[in-house]
């Protein structure tokens, strides 16, 4: 599965072009190789994600084509969330 599509049905990101947009912009690695949108994503890759000074690392447990609200949590597993002085 893709990462912007994994990103939104996840409900990690909203927007699938908002998921793009941030994985365009290099604020999200996959196993700790910079990713981009259309990168492929496999059940126990981890995901580090930058939202502004918070950085979130999660391990994906499933990939499902959707998701209903209650069971997007599911989906993954938040390994870490910290918070940075610094701004990207």
């Amino acid at each position: 599965m893709r990462l912007d599509k994994f990103l939104k049905v996840s409900r990690l990101i909203k927007r699938r072009t908002l998921a793009k947009e941030v994985a365009d912009q290099g604020r999200i690695t996959v196993n700790d190789q910079e990713a981009k949108a259309s990168t492929k994503l496999k059940e126990n890759d981890v995901l580090k994600i930058k939202f502004g000074t918070k950085e979130v690392t999660v391990k994906i447990n499933a990939l499902q084509e959707t998701a209903k609200k209650e069971e997007a949590s599911s989906l993954y597993t938040i390994v870490k969330e910290e918070y940075t002085s610094e701004r990207n």
